[in-house]
């Protein structure tokens, strides 16, 4: 890769305490220090066109504080470029060949130390949440060595988590992986040594689909779920196969940041959390069945509570996140259901896989619920549409019950390894 250099700008500050840590990307291994560092306006919107590109340009964040924007191209569309041209970004395309700048318009003074987050377009478009490398920081005890996969998307939050663990902690290595290079990422990961992944319930689902023996061989010590709904039959499947893994679920998101981490292998987190007032944690609330969030690792402007737009539901002694407001609900004749409860008893069926609910309109009804499911690779034999239909009448509400499943051959998934469940 031939990237200029930073050239004569003054660092922000001393190297971030990772810089040493070895780095695993585009099939070479190298560290944070060795990373070029790419002459970048000031304030960038930096489309990277490889994991390695958008790395290069995270060091040169932490080392110069130049406001950012970071994202892969593909998540930036026309309209979103336009956008970010008249908010005064230069919309800079980074490659191997360099730095291809698009000036906007009206140029503006940059926001040292500023760095944007496109949130994941889940409510409509994506949307800009400002944070700085401290309040993406929220790992910030001593850990143990580790070698971490960075499957994620490059920018997104879940990637930021990953990379800036990796910047300001020693001994935290880090694997990066490809889109190309997802089906295969078991493979990768043995040979590299990766003993720390970080996924979506979507991208652990969809490996174990398509091969649990090659998981299997990777020798992960720390497994870690968060950006979708976390039910309890992923936790089981992974703990399965991984029996002395600490295995964390962790909600976050670009607004609030991490805001809940559970070690315990339960779905949800306890309800006594609800409502504690601790100093530098956040305060966990539920109003109206939606969660709401105070986090000192807020985004900025969103100080105080922030209503994360999350359905939670309160069962025994669990806080159970089941979706998004504007989804999960699912009105069948005057009767509420909840897509998540609905999909979480799917996914308790030993031979699916996944599965995805939604509300289909009906002429009687107004609405019935319908699903899409994926057989597991030794699915029985007997495991069709009316065994999952009855399956689910022995425990749901009658008008809870899918009134049509079909299958799937393929786990759906996103570039941010969501599936819209």
């Amino acid at each position: 890769m031939t990237v200029a250099t930073a050239g004569h700008r003054t660092p922000a500050g001393p190297e971030p305490a990772g810089v040493d840590n070895r780095l695993v990307v585009g099939g070479a291994t190298r560290t944070w220090r060795t990373l070029p560092l790419p002459t970048l306006p000031d304030p960038a919107a930096v489309l990277a066109h490889s994991a390695v590109h958008a790395l290069t340009a995270a060091r040169q964040h932490a080392v110069y504080g130049t406001e950012l924007l970071l994202s892969s191209a593909s998540r930036v569309d026309a309209a979103m470029r336009t956008e970010l041209l008249d908010a005064g970004f230069t919309v800079s395309v980074l490659d191997d060949d360099g730095v291809h700048p698009s000036v906007p318009a009206r140029p503006r003074a940059a926001e040292p130390g500023r760095l944007w987050l496109l949130t994941s377009g889940s409510t409509g478009r994506p949307k800009r949440v400002g944070h700085t490398l401290d309040t993406l920081t929220t790992v910030r005890a001593d850990q143990p060595d580790r070698t971490w996969l960075c499957p994620y998307a490059p920018g997104t939050y879940a990637w930021w988590q990953v990379v800036t663990l990796s910047l300001t902690q020693p001994g935290q290595h880090l694997v990066v992986v490809e889109p190309d290079e997802l089906d295969d990422w078991p493979t990768i990961a043995a040979a590299h040594g990766v003993d720390a992944a970080s996924g979506t319930p979507t991208f652990w689902r969809r490996t174990l689909y398509r091969d649990a023996a090659a998981l299997a061989r990777v020798p992960l010590r720390q497994i870690t779920l968060g950006g979708e709904p976390v039910d309890q039959a992923i936790l089981d499947q992974l703990r399965d196969i991984f029996p002395a893994a600490r295995i964390s679920w962790i909600y976050a998101s670009s607004e609030v940041g991490a805001s809940i981490v559970v070690h315990d292998g339960r779905a949800g987190f306890p309800v006594d959390w609800l409502d504690r007032e601790t100093p530098g944690r956040p305060t966990l609330s539920v109003v109206d069945d939606e969660l709401v969030v105070t986090s000192p690792f807020h985004g900025a402007g969103l100080a105080g509570p922030v209503r994360t737009g999350d359905r939670v539901q309160v069962r025994d002694d669990r806080v159970l996140i089941t979706g998004r407001l504007d989804s999960d609900e699912i009105n069948v004749g005057g009767s509420k259901v909840s897509a998540g409860v609905v999909r979480g008893v799917l996914a308790e069926h030993p031979s699916v896989a996944w599965a995805r609910v939604t509300g289909r309109r009906a002429p009687v009804l107004g609405r019935m619920v319908v699903a899409e499911v994926v057989l597991a690779p030794a699915d029985q034999p007997d495991t069709d549409e009316a065994a999952l239909v009855r399956w689910c009448a022995d425990r749901l509400p009658e008008h809870a019950v899918p009134r049509r499943i079909r299958v799937l051959t393929e786990i759906p998934v996103k570039e941010t390894l969501k599936s819209d469940v």
